[in-house]
């Protein structure tokens, strides 16, 4: 009677350290509007699997997003968005990095035409 209590306590406790040891992981889709080409979606791909906690990185450049699989103990979205930043690309509401985009090559960069300039109208 005392080995089977044991072994169904030593069931009980691998059972309990196998849960707890799970990570949570989510996935989310970024807009990346600035992304342009097949070496853009290399470089946001490469940048961001150096990031601690991120398993995938998909960038589809026809459809401008970046689905990401992370870690939620170890990124969030708000330090995903940052480092696409930082990575001289748009995404979401986060403004590409000036000094990493000034980096880009030519065809990674914006069109004159979508460039973002802010002017005050007279009313």
């Amino acid at each position: 009677m005392k080995k089977i209590t044991l072994s169904l306590l030593a069931v009980i406790g691998f059972v309990t350290l196998s849960f707890a040891q799970q990570k949570a992981v989510e996935k989310v889709v970024i807009k990346t509007p600035t992304v342009q080409c097949e070496q853009c979606k290399e470089r946001i791909e490469s940048y961001l699997k150096r990031e601690p906690g991120i398993s995938a990185v998909k960038v589809d450049f026809k459809k401008k997003t970046t689905t990401i699989t992370y870690l939620t103990d170890r990124n969030n979205i708000e330090q995903l968005k940052t480092a696409i930043a930082n990575a001289g690309y748009d995404a979401d509401d986060v403004s590409a990095d000036g000094e990493a985009y000034k980096k880009l090559p030519k065809c990674c960069k914006k069109p004159a035409g979508a460039i973002n300039t802010k002017t005050s109208v007279p009313q």
